[in-house]
């Protein structure tokens, strides 16, 4: 196979923006190509919590920032979504929790910003009786507030296999020495395989490939837009402990743990933490940082026994435009320069508007669906699934 091949969009990373805009596109009559030089679900998404934001941990301080208005519909698509009524049939993918928690501890400070998340979250976020309180906290030992969120969490795993499927005909495993770009003509993708060499001809090409996407910038000869990168030292812990998707206030805004579990075993699921233990602890070893989450969780749960448990701690790097604050944007961005679309989602609840506000840009610039997705492209290699992080945990 070696030629010329006509598709109207060519997309470059397989993560949740990237199969999530092939899988719109194509439900709108584009040919569209998922090109992914290692796996589908990439590196951020398959090592996501899983979590549909809605804003909640954004107005842990009293007031709806920008980043708790730009993601407070959110949920409510994604629940369409799941419920096979969304912009995309997701019915098929497993919902690990329908709400999370929100749990405040005896210090006065957490449970004061828990009143001023009530206040102005109402709607999402509701007190729950003590006489209902789910484990971990159904225990007279607990003495902070509870509350519940209207924010589903998602197995990810899950999520990418059902994408995955809608384009699986499109998407390419091309490697990034078999692929080149062309400054001087964008649209333009090679692909030199094995024994093959393709040249993709596209209307435009989207670039939704995370931290790669400054890589693929600089082969096109741009410099902008400049990408930011925001790390994490996320925990995983395993053992006897019962399923928990839930938020720990501090006095930032940011929650000082966030806790989502994974059922890898139904003796000992997992718990994958996050929140402020994983931005502060950027900076620490492995042997610190667990250490650091040991003292959190005995210190915001100390009713629970965690010794005799299995621990491990792991890096990711979150790549999103550059602001110049250096702080979290506060939605979806996307930026166009002659045939090329340079994209971040920012957070995985954001895919949705990300795939609108991208195809809304299309239509704009009168990109309209011409070309039929060559058949032949069905022969080419496909990239594999992307493994979570604690899969190593479960054996």
């Amino acid at each position: 196979m070696n030629g010329t091949m006509q598709v109207d969009i060519s997309i470059l990373g397989g993560g949740i923006a990237g199969l999530w805009t092939a899988a719109s596109l194509t439900q709108q009559g584009y040919s569209v190509v998922l090109i992914e030089s290692k796996a589908i679900g990439g590196i951020q998404t398959v090592a996501s919590q899983g979590i549909i934001h809605g804003g909640t941990k954004y107005a842990l301080l009293g007031n709806l920032n920008e980043s708790a208005r730009a993601i407070a519909e959110m949920p409510g698509i994604w629940r369409a979504c799941l419920a096979g009524n969304g912009p995309l049939d997701l019915h098929k993918v497993r919902v690990l929790a329908q709400h999370q928690y929100l749990w405040s501890t005896k210090d006065f400070i957490s449970q004061l910003a828990g009143f001023f998340a009530s206040k102005a979250m109402r709607s999402r976020m509701q007190p729950i009786d003590p006489a209902k309180h789910p484990a971990p906290f159904d225990t007279s030992a607990f003495h902070g507030h509870l509350y519940q969120l209207d924010e589903p969490v998602l197995d990810v795993p899950s999520l990418v296999q059902v994408l995955a499927k809608m384009v699986e005909d499109q998407a390419l495993h091309i490697q990034p020495k078999q692929l080149s770009l062309d400054p001087e003509q964008p649209g333009r993708i090679h692909c030199n395989l094995a024994n093959e060499h393709i040249t993709l001809e596209s209307q435009r090409i989207i670039l939704t490939a995370g931290k790669g996407n400054t890589e693929l910038l600089k082969q096109l000869g741009r410099d902008h837009p400049a990408m930011q990168t925001r790390p994490l030292h996320m925990v995983i812990l395993k053992g006897k402990l019962p399923p928990l998707y839930a938020h720990c206030l501090g006095a930032q805004a940011n929650p000082r743990l966030t806790i989502t579990s994974y059922p890898v075993s139904a003796e000992e699921p997992i718990w994958y933490i996050g929140g402020q233990l994983a931005e502060n602890g950027v900076n620490l070893s492995s042997t610190q940082q667990i250490e650091r989450a040991k003292q959190e969780l005995q210190t915001t749960m100390p009713w629970i026994d965690f010794s005799g448990m299995s621990w491990h701690s792991f890096m990711i790097e979150r790549a999103e435009p550059r602001v110049s604050s250096g702080v979290r944007p506060d939605s979806c961005y996307l930026h166009s320069d002659q045939e090329i679309i340079t994209a971040w989602p920012t957070k995985l609840a954001f895919a949705p508007r990300l795939a609108t506000e991208i195809t809304e840009l299309l239509q704009s610039q009168g990109v309209k669906p011409k070309a039929p997705l060559p058949e032949c492209l069905k022969q080419l290699p496909k990239p594999p699934q992307a493994e979570p992080p604690w899969k190593e945990l479960s054996a």
